[in-house]
């Protein structure tokens, strides 16, 4: 029998492990390409970026602009560090459903499906059909009354208009996940710019920001009340949902060993847009509190 060396050996299971899924996409291919250590630095991560930004969208609606420019308004900096903490809870809870995504190959619902009763699943189902219509009905009018006061667009041609983006970023789907990722990675960009703006434009007090952020207070049950808003318009089920579906197919693990290093590739993915996210909830607040923040005792 012909021996074969170690390095011809290593380079047949190669080609083997490359042709296991020869349908995948070009993303697909130069992620096993980063987890076979064939890139390096950020050619390495760039395969892996993108789910976390399309779940760090339900971080930015329009739920979280009211309650975090009610906090500033009304509170000033004082809950500041409701914000930081919810964004940490989000930032442990998304990796968690990215994990099970790629762990096991099916999303939460799937899962919850196999390991609970039918009646829980029901309900669990109903409860997410109710969370999705209250959600898409605050992000539909949200839109919708952007366009009119940005534009002066009467209401129901706004509601027009934003029926046809959603339907339009809905076809991006079926052109691949790629697309979908970039179209919301811009316009989360555009967020960020306008905050930064806005953020320069307040010129908040430095101190009072560092103050709210690490001193967990509270001012009477109003304060207490709107924490609880900021918290729920930060952590949502629907969104927890969504992760796991975006990451059981995107890059599939052939070996546990894969299915680890593209876990640590999502935890980095979800610890930037959860830090963009959280960042922008916060430039929110702390623009509210330098414009709006009634000048009292």
């Amino acid at each position: 029998m012909k021996k074969v060396s170690p390095t011809e050996d290593a380079r047949a299971n190669d080609h083997l492990v490359e042709d296991v899924l020869p349908g995948e996409s070009a993303t697909a291919r130069a992620a096993h390409e980063a987890l076979r250590g064939k890139r390096r630095g950020l050619r390495r991560l760039w395969p892996f970026l993108g789910p976390a930004f399309i779940a760090a969208v339900a971080y930015v609606d329009p739920g979280n602009f009211a309650t975090n420019i009610s906090g500033g308004a009304q509170f000033g900096y004082l809950l500041l560090w409701v914000i930081l903490t919810s964004n940490l809870m989000a930032m442990l809870i998304q990796s968690m459903s990215a994990k099970l995504g790629i762990a096991t190959g099916k999303n939460l619902p799937e899962v919850c499906r196999e390991r609970f009763p039918k009646f829980v699943t029901v309900g669990l189902w109903i409860q997410a059909e109710i969370i999705a219509m209250a959600t898409d009905l605050a992000e539909f009018i949200g839109a919708a009354l952007a366009l009119n006061l940005l534009f002066g667009i009467p209401l129901f041609p706004a509601g027009l208009l934003t029926a046809v983006g959603a339907f339009g970023i809905l076809e991006l789907q079926r052109r691949g996940f790629r697309p979908l990722e970039a179209a919301i990675s811009a316009m989360v960009g555009v967020i960020v710019l306008a905050f930064a703006f806005q953020m320069y434009y307040a010129q908040p007090e430095a101190d009072r920001i560092l103050a709210g952020l690490f001193t967990p207070q509270f001012a009477g049950t109003e304060s207490v009340l709107l924490a609880a808003g900021i918290l729920g318009a930060t952590v949502m089920p629907h969104v927890i949902y969504l992760h796991s579906a975006l990451t059981q197919r995107r890059v599939v693990g052939r070996t546990e060993e894969e299915k680890k290093k593209i876990f640590r590739f999502e935890t980095i993915d979800v610890v930037i847009a959860m830090a963009i996210a959280g960042t922008i909830n916060a430039s929110m607040l702390i623009m509210a509190a330098a414009l709006f923040r009634m000048p009292t005792a």
